[in-house]
């Protein structure tokens, strides 16, 4: 059978040739498109639906926002297994399903019975689906630092310009973000002043929120132009303080009641949980890049990093991107041992194959 097979290979040299070429190119293609990666990913196919209820203690997510959410999801087609987690202000339900289904069908099935769901809970709150990720997708890791500047400074930079901009990379799903101090506007107010006045918090807030809206109306025609109506009342970053100040909350008297008359208002942090530093010299800001299930996280670290050179360029002065965990050096690391131990082992093949051939002999 073997002299056969040479026989015939030998004869047909060119086919031979032209089949030894062809696999040669199939191998080539699949080295450089196969998706690389440090180790697999184990995550079962899963579903994850978050919704964030600000202020209740545990117990109250559990009965007012996880239990409607997760009975609804009970007998959803395919599912294998649902469970929760209900945590203060947090509530997180996990939805798993067959790895034969096809993730975004699973999503699809789930965002289905979420819209019965939202009619359950309480108003206010908007349950969403988590990310098409899981916990390997945590391909790299940076802090936003720059001298200068101070912690809220670098979060607004990070969240505002930094993270919209990253989040455009293909195969990335999601940028999260840890550290630093979220800017807000405060209207601190005086409670004796509150009173004197005979108002409310909720009249404040209703005041507040009418007051930063613009609104669109009809257009006026003037020859043979027509000019848009619209009116103006969002609130202006440059002067935002002040137009907070002129609110008019309530007349009386034909005397109008200001929201300067009754509180300070002034740019202020929201309350904090947490801070990140780095080498015990300050405070900066992380951010991770998390990547979309099923991405080629070596292709993906690269298109980041290249990103990463061009947003630099266009940061204020002093402010810079320090990476500090990137996947592609375990990658790398892989790929050298494997190709290390490929090596040798062909080797170690071609070896006994000639020792064998010195023992028996020529054919």
């Amino acid at each position: 059978m073997i002299r056969t097979l040479i026989e015939i290979s030998l004869q047909q040299r060119l086919l031979v040739l032209a089949l030894t070429l062809f696999l040669a190119a199939g191998g080539l293609y699949a080295f450089t498109s196969i998706p690389i990666d440090a180790f697999p990913d184990l995550t079962n196919n899963q579903v994850n639906i978050v919704t964030e209820a600000t202020g209740m203690a545990a117990s109250e997510v559990e009965q007012l926002v996880t239990y409607p959410i997760e009975s609804t999801m009970m007998g959803i087609r395919s599912a294998e297994q649902v469970r929760s987690i209900s945590k203060f202000g947090l509530s997180i339900i996990t939805i798993v399903f067959p790895d034969t289904v096809d993730t975004y069908f699973a999503r699809q099935l789930v965002n289905e019975r979420l819209q019965e769901a939202r009619t359950r809970i309480p108003d206010g709150l908007q349950p969403t689906l988590g990310p098409v990720a899981t916990a390997f997708g945590e391909i790299y890791q940076y802090v936003v630092e720059g001298s200068g500047f101070g912690a809220m400074d670098l979060k607004t930079l990070h969240d505002w310009t930094i993270k919209p901009l990253m989040r455009t990379i293909q195969g990335v799903n999601e940028i999260n973000s840890w550290g630093g101090l979220i800017k807000q506007y405060q209207v601190l107010i005086n409670p004796d002043k509150l009173i004197g006045y005979g108002l409310t918090l909720h009249e404040v807030h209703q005041a507040l929120a009418t007051s930063n809206s613009n609104f669109g109306g009809s257009y006026v025609e003037r020859g043979a132009e027509g000019y848009t109506v619209r009116g103006i009342g969002r609130f202006d970053a440059d002067s935002a303080l002040d137009q907070i100040r002129q609110v008019v909350i309530r007349s009386k008297n034909g005397v109008p009641v200001l929201v300067k008359d009754i509180a300070e208002v002034e740019i202020g942090p929201a309350i904090r949980q947490g801070a990140v530093t780095k080498d015990g010299k300050g405070e900066v800001v992380s951010g991770m890049v998390i990547m979309t299930k099923g991405e080629n996280s070596k292709a993906v670290i690269e298109r980041v990093q290249d990103r990463v050179t061009k947003i630099e360029k266009s940061l204020p002065a002093g402010v810079r991107i320090t990476p500090f965990y990137e996947q592609t050096t375990l990658v790398n690391r892989t790929i050298h041992t494997v190709a290390k131990n490929l090596i040798e082992g062909g080797l170690l093949v071609i070896g006994v194959l000639f020792l064998f051939c010195l023992i028996s002999g020529p054919l």
